[in-house]
């Protein structure tokens, strides 16, 4: 049977190779039995014969044999004596199978037959792509750079389907040029203008979570959970981990020997600096992890509200901030709480404390022994102590410890 350059048409359904062969078969017989019904106005007694290995088929038109005179519908009955001149030994009653010419149709129909077919066959395509990549949602895919623009990089997988990178989802000091591998994670799958649109992302923390994921097998195993990441892309990112297994250092196992595992994904996210914390559910433990490097003096803690007040010494403040305030934004998100950071006014002032002897060459040996005698060995202890208690506790005159406070709130007054 003339296959009318349909072969074309077949060929594109066989290099799909993700389409099934019943759906393949489905699709090809509903548009020929649309060219049927608009010719005949029924398919009903028609058979459409789909040959997928050679590209072509065949249709059969079904009519039952009449005697002269009676044929009352010429598509699904045929009198008895054209019916003997396709083949003598019919009968009244029997069934008569010839088949229709594809060429019957018309080259206009035949023209519509392989429009709708091609686009049946690309709306197939599209559907299997979405499903493919929606399946891979939140996994790490490989694409080539293929265009790089102000907005948006596009990238080609292995089969040539774009994937689209948008600069919201690429690290801020990400460069690309055409033809460069790119590694991402697939973060949202739709359709758009009835076109499959494969978004990927850089910054999400589901990427930093599959890289780890490569990077440490314990955790690909589940023995080491990831029960939280948070990141400024770039900047730093902050992963909660837990073991399941007492006898592994969930840390330990993500940095690796000499932070082995974690230098590669450190590349890979340009530099970006990475805190992995030991997870515990005793807050306050965790806020204090959360707000690594700092190292924290005291803390309060309103569970009722979620609302920690962290105090640390002087030079600690600055590093619990972080540059841009990042470090005390991403403890925030790790922990769930509002964190406010202060100096530790205590130690501060403890730092700033002065040893008596100090003072010799203004106080006088005697005295400084006196306040020594009373548990005063330092600057600030004695002035905390007001004139009548120094007086009291001493054998010293008023006017004598005046002077001596006077002196030494004035080296403070310096500072």
């Amino acid at each position: 049977m003339a296959s009318i350059n349909l072969i074309e048409s077949f060929t594109e359904f066989k290099e799909a190779e993700n389409i099934d062969r019943p759906t393949l078969m489905k699709v090809l017989e509903d548009v020929f039995k649309t060219l049927l019904r608009k010719k005949y106005g029924s398919d009903e007694n028609f058979d459409v014969i789909v040959n997928t290995e050679k590209g072509d088929l065949e249709i059969l038109r079904r009519r039952t044999i009449v005697s002269d005179g009676e044929v009352e519908d010429d598509n699904t009955q045929i009198a008895y004596t054209e019916a003997i001149k396709i083949e003598p030994d019919y009968q009244i009653g029997e069934e008569l199978y010839e088949e229709v010419e594809i060429l019957d149709f018309g080259r206009r129909a035949i023209l519509a037959a392989k429009q709708t077919l091609s686009a049946r066959i690309g709306d197939l395509k599209k559907n299997i792509l979405v499903k493919k990549y929606a399946d891979k949602a939140g996994e790490i895919v490989t694409g080539e750079v293929y265009q790089v623009w102000k907005k948006e990089v596009l990238l080609l997988d292995d089969e040539g389907n774009e994937l689209i990178l948008p600069k919201s989802e690429q690290i801020p000091t990400d460069y690309f040029k055409k033809g460069e591998n790119v590694r991402a994670v697939v973060k949202k799958v739709e359709m758009k203008n009835n076109a499959p649109l494969i978004i990927l992302s850089r910054t999400h923390p589901s990427f930093l979570a599959k890289l780890l994921e490569i990077e440490v097998p314990e955790i690909f195993d589940g023995l080491i959970v990831i029960k939280k990441i948070v990141r400024e892309p770039g900047e730093r990112a902050k992963v909660a981990v837990e073991s399941y297994d007492d006898r592994i250092d969930p840390v330990g196992a993500c940095v690796g020997m000499k932070g082995s595992r974690i230098h590669g994904i450190v590349r890979e996210l340009r530099n970006e600096n990475i805190d992995i914390i030991n997870y515990t559910t005793n807050i306050q433990l965790l806020i204090q992890r959360s707000l690594t490097p700092a190292r924290i003096s005291r803390m309060e803690v309103d569970g009722e509200n979620k609302y920690a007040s962290v105090y640390l010494n002087p030079d600690q403040v600055s590093l619990a901030i972080g540059k841009k305030g990042v470090n005390i934004k991403l403890a925030c998100e790790l922990t769930g709480y509002e964190i406010d950071v202060f100096r530790d006014e205590a130690q501060e002032q403890a730092e700033f404390d002065i040893d008596l002897e100090e003072f010799s060459d203004e106080i006088e040996e005697w005295i400084i022994d006196e306040l020594k005698r009373i548990g005063c060995d330092t600057a600030r202890s004695v002035l905390e102590l007001t004139t009548e208690e120094l007086v009291r506790r001493s054998d010293l005159e008023e006017e004598t410890v005046q002077d001596v406070r006077r002196i030494l709130q004035e080296e403070f007054d310096k500072e």
